[in-house]
């Protein structure tokens, strides 16, 4: 049930018209309360779309009745008549749900300068409205979905209370607080404050250190609502890592469904001065072309690494500095240790451990490989 496996919300999925091929383009999942907090993370682009410019308003009160979120189109660049769209849509929810517009949060995905069918969008509202349920859930992952091959859903279970989430993307997949359109729900009983700052916790060690293609996307948004209505207060500690669980569990899935990727890499540095510096090292490897390339061909690279880590301003000696490859250290203070050839990197996983022999912080940075059918895919679709 995803987002409504939480008690308290309703959620659809339909079909308004907005992808040519005629596949759900339209989610809604509202909270039914007795509570209606909310929290969110928004890219930090510059380049902004109209539906984040409009939720940032809009939550910013910490109260949220509901979330609308169109596949299809970005609406973004698409001057003051896009921003009309996003503010129609959210009134369109509104007049559905007898609540205010300034409740209504509003997402788009998809192509970026062109505008949305306003009347679409406002049929395609009404007609979600009347298909809430509270096992709509699984229609709302797949209505987002874009590039995507697969809907990415998750279900936490807490004492006496729960959290469900459905999230999109498999391209621009980059740091910026947030990387993709994510909705997660809890009927825990928690304040906006106190979801805020979970909900900024968990992105921090799970979405931010997603770093597929190095791309931020314009329309990211990560969204976090509760209705209370289990009635538990839970421990904020442990809300905290049921949350991070749901969203590494998220992040996951995404990093799997990475456009024409045919390896999910995980980077893990340690024996670094302070954290920050452990994911600028761990970055510049995800980030770095010549070693992707190196990982789709299966080719163990640590030069690649040291190269790429060097360029960082993080505090370390590179020729102090260990690389292993699927737990086989392959060097040694920057000099070779074990031959290439006793590391197999045919599996879909690749787990690559920097030793920075510089402190005692560390951080993992999650990746694909670049690939043909990734050049392919982005050649031949429009973003």
């Amino acid at each position: 049930m995803t987002v409504t496996a939480p008690v308290g919300f309703d959620a659809a999925g339909v079909a308004c018209g907005l992808k040519s091929s005629g596949a759900a383009d339209l989610a809604l999942v509202v909270n039914r309360g007795p509570r209606r907090a909310a929290a969110a993370v928004f890219t930090s682009n510059r380049a902004r779309a109209n539906p984040i410019l409009w939720s940032q308003q809009a939550i910013a009160d910490g109260e949220v009745s509901a979330i609308v979120l169109n596949s299809g189109g970005a609406n973004c660049f698409t001057g003051a008549e896009g921003f009309q769209t996003t503010h129609a849509t959210a009134e369109a929810v509104a007049d559905a749900l007898q609540v205010s517009a300034g409740d209504v949060l509003v997402c788009s995905t998809g192509l970026i300068g062109q505008q949305l069918d306003r009347p679409k969008l406002v049929a395609g509202v009404a007609a979600a409205a009347g298909a809430l349920s509270a096992d709509g859930g699984a229609d709302a992952a797949r209505a987002i979905m874009t590039t995507d091959s697969v809907p990415k859903t998750v279900v936490v279970e807490g004492p006496d209370y729960s959290i469900g989430g459905m999230a999109k993307g498999a391209g621009m997949l980059a740091p910026g607080l947030a990387t993709m359109l994510v909705v997660l729900t809890t009927d825990a009983d928690l304040p906006a404050a106190e979801l805020d700052r979970a909900l900024r916790a968990a992105t921090r060690v799970s979405f931010d250190r997603l770093d597929s293609d190095g791309c931020m996307s314009t329309n990211d948004q990560v969204t976090l609502m509760a209705s209370g209505a289990s009635g538990v207060t839970p421990d904020t500690a442990e809300f905290g890592r049921l949350l991070t669980d749901a969203c590494l569990s998220l992040m996951s899935q995404l990093q799997a469904d990475a456009e024409g990727a045919s390896h999910e890499i995980v980077i893990m540095v340690s024996g670094a001065v302070t954290e920050d510096d452990a994911v600028e090292v761990a970055r510049s490897v995800a980030r770095n072309n010549l070693f992707k390339a190196a990982m789709f061909g299966n080719d163990p690279n640590w030069g690649r690494v040291l190269a790429a880590i060097g360029t960082t301003a993080a505090e370390f000696d590179p020729y102090a500095v260990d690389v292993s490859f699927n737990e086989v250290r392959l060097c040694h203070a920057g000099a070779p240790d074990r031959p290439r050839d006793e590391v197999d990197l045919s599996g879909r996983v690749i787990a690559v451990h920097i030793e920075l022999h510089a402190g005692d912080e560390f951080a993992t940075v999650y990746t694909n490989d670049l690939t043909h059918d990734y050049v392919h895919e982005n050649s031949a679709y429009s973003s």
